[in-house]
């Protein structure tokens, strides 16, 4: 369809030089950088105004597109109740309300259920809500929670007494973590640096008492969390970067003593600590690659004193550790899929019969479901896939079996029969295998290079593409657009080594892998070459960004969602967040190589004069992570660059943060307008009913 484009704005241009390695970076457009300036927001206005004027003609495909994802969501829900302590705590949702309400009712009787926290309520006359974390006190009669009103995740701690629903004058600005101590009156939490945010500091707090420091992380690649082992004998204080961890231990019983240092951390060494009957349990990388486990007694914690438990296996990383009196469940990837094997614990705490939990999908998604009682003898776990709606099992350790306890309800006419998924893999340039995820509907669906094709793609920090169910994905199948997940270099999906890959100086991996893929899937007949779509978001932005640049005739569209695309600005600004702790997943620009390195495919810097492909770059005023400015500055540079009509639109929500709209129901209409976006431009017709086989 040829759509008669509006003209769009034009950033004033202000040259902003930066000397550094005898050479210089030009920013023309660094004056967006001034949040809040009546030009800066008049300029993202304007782009909104644009992209809106841009869209028109589409108001009906993008309700008909909501109405469908909509029909598929059972607005009236309730989760599956957990049990803690007495008390058993689900969360509802209701028609026609944007947010969750936190229920709970003592165990058994259902009849006696009570709202806890309403978000709806914190809601009223914001617009944006988020609670960040909520704990109730092991008495069950205080819930501590924060919120944030802006996006910028920075919370605000409550404390509310549950008997008589008043908030307590104890509270904390910037809190990140939070635990209670066994007697209910203690509470610790960790607070992030107001201008870094990064969380630096642990409090301990009495209830009605003046908050008292206990612990400081200077190094700033480093952030502190709070927590507490599964049978509540030990508090937990963790700093980790993204490479190196440490984790402090105090008596739960006592939270006045001192947290003790579990091993000093070691660079490129990282653990995590659980306990039973007097050993720590550690999950580790110490003498591994992969991962390993093993144990030490409470009273000798350094390295020297660990004992293996299991040993590390080289082509599947244990990603978890669930520990029980009775048993433990180690979480590995095979082939990069979860699997979760069972051991029992014999009389000495060693594993005993294994039984492995196994799963029927080529591409799922599957973990361990609240499992708060350390006595307990089940063990519940989630499960879902790129064509099964979430559910949750409970697994007897005894006899081996599960058994389903909740499927989410997919109404609307879902078929879980129509849909098919695929499980492939290529061979990349330099001949390591590459795994890619298939979905799409059967009867839509030709191995002929006749489909619309859409890729995802992340690839960074070591995260693992998730292949869950997604009742917004249907709209598209249904249109015969065939959804491909490339799991590339520098995700997770194979471990350590699969980051290490695609990381710092082996970045360049990570696109080329995404472009080999595409490629790929349109040789086997999986995609029309003419119709393929691409989306990341946020390091799968600045993904976004480099494959454009490096082959732009590749992709016919990009949606790009708060994309880190200006690399070089960003890494040399140790004033912003995430800038220095990040030096261990990019790189430090303040040396050369790493300047030369990160320069040549950093999306910002190498935009050239030439044709793209459509483009919808989608940012949030009160993005933490990725600043707003770097997606407005990459898209008013790429306005003076590109050739072709294609369309380039900049969409800003003025209200939001790093993920979008807070509601559920604002939050679908985001994803309406990029389905539309994107069936406008590759050319699918509006109705499913439309789409031949």
């Amino acid at each position: 369809m040829k759509i008669t484009l509006p003209v769009p704005p034009v950033a004033e241009r202000e040259p902003k030089k930066t000397p550094i390695h005898g050479t210089e970076l030009q920013d023309d457009y660094a004056w967006l950088r001034e949040k809040g300036a009546p030009r800066v927001t008049a300029y993202l206005e304007a782009e909104n105004a644009y992209t809106a004027a841009t869209m028109s003609g589409t108001e009906e495909l993008q309700k008909k597109l909501y109405d469908e994802i909509l029909s598929h969501i059972k607005e009236d829900d309730v989760s599956l109740p957990y049990r803690e302590g007495q008390w058993e705590y689900l969360t509802r949702t209701e028609k026609g309300k944007q947010y969750a309400r936190f229920c709970r009712r003592p165990a058994g009787k259902p009849e006696e259920e009570a709202v806890i926290l309403d978000v709806n309520v914190l809601a009223e006359g914001q617009p944006f809500m988020d609670v960040g974390t909520m704990s109730v006190s092991l008495d069950g009669k205080l819930l501590a929670y924060t919120t944030d009103n802006t996006g910028f995740r920075q919370y605000t701690l409550a404390v509310k007494n549950l008997e008589t629903a008043e908030l307590l004058v104890d509270t904390a600005e910037r809190v990140g973590s939070i635990v209670w101590a066994p007697d209910s009156a203690t509470l610790f939490y960790s607070t992030e640096d107001e201008q870094t945010k990064r969380s630096d500091r642990v409090f301990r707090k009495s209830l009605g008492a003046v908050p008292v420091e206990v612990f400081h992380e200077e190094d700033e690649r480093f952030n502190l969390g709070v927590g507490r082992t599964r049978d509540r004998k030990y508090l937990l204080l963790e700093a980790g970067s993204h490479t190196t961890s440490e984790t402090w231990v105090m008596e739960a019983t006592d939270p006045t003593g001192a947290f003790r240092v579990v091993a000093e951390r070691v660079d490129d060494e990282e653990y995590d600590v659980d306990h039973r009957e007097g050993f720590f349990y550690i999950r580790t990388n110490h003498d591994a690659e992969q991962f390993r486990l093993v144990r030490t007694p409470v009273t000798a914690t350094g390295r020297a004193h660990w004992v293996e438990v299991l040993a590390e296996q080289k082509e599947a990383p244990l990603e978890d550790v669930d520990l029980f009196r009775g048993f433990f469940v180690a979480s590995y990837r095979e082939r990069g899929l979860p699997v979760m094997r069972v051991f029992s614990l014999d009389d000495q705490g060693l594993p005993g019969e294994r039984k492995d939990i196994r799963f029927p999908d080529p591409a799922y998604e599957a973990d361990g479901d609240v499992n708060k009682d350390f006595e307990a003898t089940t063990y519940r776990y989630a499960y879902q896939s790129l064509v099964r709606p979430p559910s949750v099992f409970e697994y007897d350790v005894q006899t081996g079996t599960s058994t389903l306890l909740k499927e989410h309800e997919v109404p609307g006419g879902f078929d879980a029969a129509l849909y098919a998924s695929e499980r492939l893999w290529f061979a990349a340039k330099d001949g390591t295998e590459v795994p890619v995820s298939l979905v799409y509907r059967r009867d839509r669906f030709k191995k002929n290079g006749s489909a619309p094709l859409y890729v995802y793609g992340y690839g960074s920090y070591g995260y693992a593409l998730p292949l869950g169910f997604g009742p917004s994905r249907l709209a598209l199948l249904d249109r015969g657009v065939v959804m491909a997940y490339a799991h590339i270099r520098g995700g997770g999906e194979l471990g350590d080594p699969w980051h290490d890959a695609g990381k710092m100086m082996e970045k360049r991996n990570t696109f080329t892998d995404f472009i080999e893929a595409t490629e790929f899937l349109l040789r086997e007949g999986y995609g029309d070459p003419k119709r393929v779509a691409i989306e990341g978001g946020s390091a799968g932005g600045l993904l976004m960004g480099a494959v454009v640049n490096m082959q732009p005739d590749l992709f016919r569209v990009v949606v790009s969602h708060v994309p880190f695309v200006d690399v070089m600005n960003t890494m040399l600004d140790a004033t912003l967040p995430l800038t220095v702790a990040e030096y261990e997943e990019w790189g430090n620009p303040n040396e050369q190589a790493a300047f030369d390195y990160m320069r040549s495919y950093s999306p910002y810097d190498n935009l050239h004069a030439g044709a793209c492909p459509a483009m919808l770059v989608k940012t949030s005023l009160n993005d933490s992570q990725v600043m707003y400015w770097e997606p407005a500055k990459y898209v008013a540079k790429l306005r003076t660059l590109k050739t072709g009509d294609a369309p380039l639109l900049l969409h800003v929500n003025m209200d939001a943060g790093h993920g979008g709209a807070s509601g559920r129901y604002d939050y679908l209409k985001e994803i309406a307008f990029d389905d539309a976006f994107v069936l406008r431009e590759l050319g699918v017709e509006s109705t499913r009913e439309a789409v031949s086989g």
